[in-house]
């Protein structure tokens, strides 16, 4: 008698109650974080907001989420990641709801938006370790390598839904009810989240205090080369890329071509980010984080896209590629996080990778500017994608992510 592949039985990944919960709150939440960055640019705008007020705004959003990151990852590690993941959704959406009141009423501000971000950047850090480490317990051990990229699969079908409806919301009932359907989204994740069914598994023995939990947490990740070098190589990414995208992306393509070819490539990049999703439902080699630290290498084709193209076509299959190769990573990088790293450390390990991939990031949006204007736009194009491409090459030399292994 043989036996059936998990993938292959009837619902797939989808038969298990608390999996398709935790997919479901996800992929909803996700539509909401696809709305609401549209909605509170057009929110600044309308309250007469500068450039660089918009820029507070968002930074502030960024500053704070990666600030109480490594928080999250040690608090996912102590109490119930559950709890952290309903919580911290619920809350999110009262804040969100207090937002939209203000906007719908007339009696918002700047200085109300930069607290609105600095608090949901605060809530969102705290959810998104215990998040990422929820998969492996939401399915049986050998069907982990299934729910990882159907879950990823359902959270980027979720955020280009989000950026589809976006515009289109804020264009026909304004940025005020545009954050309030953000904050439904979240009541729907905390309830989703509320119903699953997974207990937490707490260490034996006195608890540490949490800085000796976070030493703790560092010295795993040190523990991996394959780890610490490819959040070492996202850290250069974002740092990198980061302002090539927000910067030179719409000067670039968006005044040089045309406006739409520029909504156009972000449009396919999304398109790519969910073909990568589906081959990786299929899709299983043996060495999966190497394969996919080959393919992250295709990120550097968008850039340089920009950077030679005279048309928008080139530029709109660069940024398709550009979210196949990061996608396929994702996922086995997902992955590999899942197999590898034990449950008690699991939340932590993710707050690293967050905190390590994302705290380049506002510098490089700070520095492109004025380093392009310095050496040319199609110039600084160029070294970004000689970067982000040669660094995720040169990983492949490391002999940890060449023979890391998919566990059976």
């Amino acid at each position: 008698m043989t036996t059936l592949d998990p993938v292959r039985q009837r619902g797939g990944v989808l038969r298990h109650r608390d999996f398709r919960l935790l997919a479901a709150g996800g992929a909803i939440s996700m539509i909401g974080n696809g709305i609401t960055p549209v909605a509170l640019a057009f929110a600044v705008i309308d309250l007469g907001g500068s450039a660089a007020e918009l820029g507070l705004v968002v930074a502030s959003f960024a500053t704070a989420e990666v600030a109480a990151t490594l928080l999250g990852g040690v608090l996912g590690d102590r109490v119930s990641r559950k709890l952290m993941m309903e919580g911290t959704s619920a809350a999110s959406a009262l804040v969100q709801v207090a937002l939209a009141v203000a906007l719908i009423g007339g009696f918002a501000s700047i200085p109300a938006l930069v607290v609105a971000g600095v608090v949901t950047g605060i809530l969102g850090a705290l959810n998104r370790p215990s998040s990422q480490a929820m998969t492996r317990f939401t399915v049986p051990a050998d069907e982990v390598a299934h729910a990882v990229p159907a879950r990823a699969l359902a959270n980027q079908l979720g955020m280009t839904v989000g950026y589809a409806l976006g515009g289109i919301l804020v264009s026909v009932v304004g940025s005020g009810w545009s954050i309030m359907i953000d904050a439904a989204t979240f009541a729907v994740a905390a309830v989703c989240f509320a119903l699953m069914r997974v207990a937490h598994i707490r260490p034996d023995g006195p608890r540490e205090s949490m800085l000796a939990d976070l030493g703790d947490g560092a010295r795993e990740v040190l523990r991996h080369t394959w780890l610490w070098l490819l959040i070492l190589q996202a850290l250069l990414y974002h740092l990198f890329y980061g302002g090539a995208q927000g910067v030179l992306g719409p000067i670039v393509v968006g005044e040089g071509m045309n406006r739409s070819a520029w909504g156009i490539a972000m449009a396919t990049m999304m398109a790519g980010f969910v073909v990568g999703g589906l081959i990786c439902l299929r899709w299983r080699p043996r060495r999966s984080l190497y394969a996919g630290t080959a393919l992250l290498a295709m990120t550097a084709l968008f850039p340089i896209a920009m950077a030679v193209a005279d048309t928008p076509t080139l530029v709109w299959v660069g940024a398709f590629l550009h979210g196949v190769g990061l996608s396929i990573f994702s996922v086995f990088w997902d992955l590999a996080i899942q197999q590898q790293i034990p449950e008690d450390k699991l939340s932590r390990v993710y707050s690293f990778d967050l905190v390590g991939s994302f705290i380049a990031r506002p510098v490089g949006i700070a520095l492109t500017g004025p380093v392009a204007e310095a050496v040319g736009f199609g110039t600084w194009l160029l070294v970004v994608a000689a970067v982000i491409g040669g660094s995720s090459l040169l990983a492949l030399f490391s002999r940890d992510v060449r023979h890391l292994q998919r566990l059976p």
